[in-house]
């Protein structure tokens, strides 16, 4: 066992070698990345507007994390609103619920490896003295695989609808663009490579809580019943003497 003496306190740092410990790191680091390619997402999409006093001029609307895209307002194509047709435009959709749902799991996950790995390096002798430690670890393994599970399925297909309705779709939608002597055309969305990198590292979040929580298993009384019969010593029939 390789151990290190910080501020008084024993590490045992051999434990980032052991799968146990070094599928929580791996989990730790992924739920950093999954939240963090959701959660700082900012895009805008664009059209080209053509209308009364205005030729192919661009009106945007931003949109970001959480994604509540019936809240993005698209910006007026020029300052006299086409000559005062254009009519304040939104895009369509509330995808929040999905979005935070993921974050959190996220959040929670990177939190609780945290709070695991302390108890591994530090306290590991606490650990499996104690038979419900690895217990609560174990169920809570299962519940983050499962919540993993859920919320990446839930945001997979919030991002599909929130492409949807950020794209080519959005131009017949706008009112203004259905005036006479009006077109829209659809000029470009910000890319959402980032959104689709966030369902991978849930899906990977997903299989490494799924698989470690074999290993976690392995150091419960599930796996490893306490050995509680007594030896008994042999009673033997005392010889009769002749």
């Amino acid at each position: 066992m390789l151990t290190r003496k910080i501020h008084g306190l024993l590490v045992d740092v051999s434990l980032f070698t052991e799968p146990l410990g070094f599928v929580r790191v791996l989990e730790w680091i992924f739920s950093i990345f999954a939240f963090a390619t959701c959660g700082g997402y900012k895009g805008a999409t664009t059209i080209l507007v053509s209308c009364q006093g205005a030729i192919n001029k661009t009106a945007t609307a931003v949109f970001a994390y959480p994604f509540r895209l019936n809240t993005a307002l698209f910006s007026a194509p020029n300052p006299t609103r086409c000559n005062n047709t254009w009519t304040d435009t939104y895009l369509v959709g509330d995808f929040s619920s999905s979005a935070q749902f993921f974050v959190a799991v996220a959040v929670l996950a990177f939190l609780y490896c945290i709070a695991a790995l302390v108890l591994y390096v530090g306290y590991m002798h606490v650990y499996r003295s104690n038979s419900k430690i690895p217990l609560i670890d174990f169920v809570v393994t299962i519940i983050g695989a499962f919540l993993w599970l859920v919320s990446t399925s839930a945001w997979a297909k919030a991002l599909t609808d929130i492409k949807i309705s950020t794209g080519l779709s959005i131009v017949p939608e706008i009112a203004a663009c259905q005036l006479p002597g009006s077109t829209c055309l659809f000029a470009s969305v910000t890319s959402m490579g980032g959104l689709n990198v966030s369902v991978v590292f849930g899906l990977l979040n997903m299989i490494l809580w799924g698989g470690n929580a074999w290993f976690v298993y392995k150091e419960t009384t599930l796996h490893n019943p306490p050995n509680t019969a007594s030896q008994h010593p042999g009673i033997y029939p005392t010889p009769s003497g002749i």
